[in-house]
Parts: structure tokens; C-alpha cells; sequence
């Protein structure tokens, strides 16, 4: 940003970029995914040409090498158009990048060619069926048998599971608690690789999510990702970027549906005139419009202070990503509202929105757990 509060020209550019593939590519599709459950493979891969699967890579290992404000931009107008397959854009990218921070020459070699051009696709898996919230609890294994690791366990709600190739686990190498922990790539095809069925959900119909499930897979070691122990550190700091990602899909389902809101309340009349002539409307649509523009204000500022590695940049991601998830699901829920019974049909977009968006206060730590975050490190000070 320049100034104090304007985009840079680079940063509109990028934005416009994203927007126009939006408008091109998803949202004529969207409504269509989500009814059917379709994965538009098609469509993820074809973000990649404008380097959408590698956004903070580095260049030498061919990402586009983009700051997370740059990022946010690309996931809010993507989001624009389905927050589902954002997201899924999201998780990708996370993966991407931590293999590309942490991992060792052999490990980027081997995988991020593949991944920067989404020839293949990455799942991020920490959560378990036993460890959610408490991330440091998870008990999948992986014990050193010569050059390779043993893995055993199950990992739970993985988006991409299935369908993706390659898999950033987190795994226990060590004693209980976040310093036993490691991360590891594994690829579907492994022997002892399988995936539960596929959960049936409120949302996020446009791509697939199941267990990935471990019996005795042998894993190279040389697919291990930092040194061992390093793994809860590395999947916090994936979490950073993560969780202004999942923030920035907010922003753009609720602007979204704020913009619909607008248009419908303009053409539907009742009582002799237009909806939005009634001051509670317009009311409504001040307070929808306020509350976004406030969490995107935090959240342009919490993806700053995680490129530049700001000292207070897990504090002020948690307060961006609980801010703008709250007041994207609320901003969307009051645009159904304003709908009325239409909202709630199937026929016009709003309906999907609040339902994709709904999971949003829940993944990449909860809400509950966002204020948590922020509490103890103001304790802290």
C-alpha cells in the first residue's frame, strides 16, 4: 500500500486481474457447482496461468512471489464469484508455500514444479478426528524405519481429499504436544493411502472433502518438511496466511451480496415504491456496508504486518480473520433479509453465500479459539 490507506497500482492491477477471471470463469458457473457438488478442476488449474497456484512462492522456485495483501485481494475477488472455490485456492496455496519455506532443495524439487502450475493439486492436513481445536493433541504417527517414515492415523475434514495428489501433513515424530510434532508430503498414490467418503455438507459443495486415512505408508524421508519437531510452528505460521485468506473470502461473499442486496432492493417495490426508499433499508444497507468496510480496513492491515513479519502479526490475523468471517456471515445473512422469501430460494444467490460462509468461523481455528489467541498474546505484552 502507499500512503497510508491506498492500494498501489500493482496491487489495483492484481485485484483487477483476479476480478476479471472471476467474472469470466466462476461466477457464471457457481450456482451450478454448488447445486451438482461439482470440483472444477478445470477452472482451479486454469488460475494457475496467472500464477494463482503459487501466489507466495518465491520466484526462483517459480511462484509469483506476492505479498498476503496481494494475496488477500486475489482471494476476496475470487470470492466474489464462490467463496467455496477460493478457499480450495487457498488451502493449495498454503501448502504450496510451506513446502517452498521450510522444505529441503530435494522436497521443492520434486513437488513444487508440479504444484506452481496445478498439474497437481495440494491438501493442507492438521486437523483430526480426536483434535480440532487442540491441534497440538493429534496423534498420527510416523516412526523412522531407515530412510523412510511409517505414518499411521487419520486425518479429518481435508479438503481436496481424494481428489488432490499431494498431501502436507502434520505427524507426531516425537513426544506428546507441539514440539513432537513434524510435517511431511505424502502423494495419493502411496501404498496405505485411502479416504473416507466424501462428508455430505451445509456448504462448500464445490469441492471435495473426506478423511485422509494412514496404514503403514511408507513416506521417503527426505519428504520431510523443516527438521523434525518444527511441524506445529510451521502449520501456525501456514495458519497466519490461512486465516487471512479465509477472511478475505468473507469480505468478497458478503460485498457480493451486499452488491445484490442494492440492486434487489431498488427493483423490488412494495406498498407502492421501490424497497430501498424505506429508511429502514437504507439503514440496513449502511450498517452491511460499514461493518465490511471495517474488517476489510483490519484485515488489508493484518496481511501487511504478516509480510513485513510484524512481532504482532498471529494477533492481529486472529482479530482480522474472527472481524471479517463474523461480519461477512452477518453482513450476508442481513442481505437475505432484505430479499425476503426470494432469499431463501435456490434461484438467486444470496442462499449459497450463507451457507458457504457459514463454515468460515469455524476452519482455520475457530472464532472461539481466534479470541483466544488474541487475549494471550495481549497478556503477554
Amino acid at each position: 500500500m502507499h500512503g497510508q490507506f491506498q492500494l498501489t497500482e500493482d496491487q489495483l492491477a492484481i485485484r483487477e486481474v483476479a476480478q476479471r477471471f472471476t467474472a469470466d470463469n466462476i461466477t457464471p458457473n457457481a450456482a451450478e457447482w454448488d447445486e451438482k457438488h461439482i470440483f472444477p478442476r478445470d477452472v482451479i488449474q486454469k488460475s494457475a496461468e496467472l500464477g494463482f497456484g503459487a501466489i507466495y512462492v518465491s520466484e526462483e522456485s517459480g511462484g509469483i512471489g506476492l505479498g498476503r495483501l496481494e494475496a488477500a485481494l486475489i482471494m476476496e475477488a475470487m470470492a466474489y464469484g464462490c467463496p467455496s472455490t477460493s478457499a480450495f485456492i487457498s488451502i493449495h496455496n498454503m501448502a504450496a508455500w510451506m513446502i517452498d519455506r521450510f522444505g529441503a532443495e530435494a522436497v521443492k524439487a520434486k513437488y513444487l514444479p508440479s504444484l506452481v502450475t496445478m498439474e497437481k493439486i495440494a491438501s493442507y492436513c492438521l486437523t483430526e478426528p480426536g483434535s480440532g481445536s487442540d491441534a497440538a493433541a493429534l496423534k498420527t504417527t510416523a516412526r523412522r524405519d531407515g530412510d523412510h517414515y511409517v505414518l499411521n492415523g487419520t486425518k479429518q475434514f481435508i479438503s481436496g481429499a481424494g481428489a488432490n495428489e499431494i498431501y502436507v501433513a502434520m505427524v507426531r515424530t516425537g513426544e506428546d504436544g507441539p514440539k513432537g510434532i513434524s510435517c511431511i508430503v505424502i502423494e495419493k498414490d502411496m501404498p496405505g493411502v485411502s479416504f473416507g467418503a466424501q462428508e455430505k455438507k451445509l456448504g462448500w459443495h464445490s469441492q471435495p472433502t473426506a478423511q485422509l486415512i494412514l496404514e503403514d505408508v511408507r513416506v521417503p524421508a527426505e519428504n520431510l518438511v523443516g527438521g523434525e519437531g518444527e511441524g506445529f510452528r510451521i502449520a501456525m505460521m501456514g495458519l497466519d496466511g490461512g486465516r487471512l485468506n479465509i477472511g478475505a473470502c468473507s469480505l468478497g461473499g458478503a460485498q457480493r451480496c451486499l452488491d445484490e442486496a442494492i440492486q434487489y432492493t431498488k427493483d423490488r417495490k412494495q406498498f407502492g415504491q421501490a424497497v430501498a426508499e424505506f429508511q429502514n433499508t437504507q439503514f440496513m444497507l449502511a450498517d452491511m456496508a460499514t461493518d465490511l468496510e471495517a474488517a476489510r480496513a483490519l484485515l488489508y492491515l493484518a496481511a501487511a504486518k504478516v509480510t513485513d513479519n510484524a512481532p504482532d502479526k498471529t494477533r492481529f490475523s486472529a482479530m482480522a480473520k474472527r472481524l471479517a468471517t463474523d461480519n461477512g456471515s452477518a453482513v450476508v445473512d442481513r442481505a437475505l433479509q432484505l430479499f425476503g422469501g426470494y432469499g431463501y430460494l435456490q434461484d438467486y444467490p444470496i442462499e449459497r453465500f450463507w451457507r458457504d460462509l457459514r463454515v468460515h468461523s469455524i476452519l482455520e481455528g475457530t472464532n472461539q479459539i481466534m479470541r483466544m489467541v488474541v487475549g494471550r498474546d495481549l497478556l503477554r505484552q
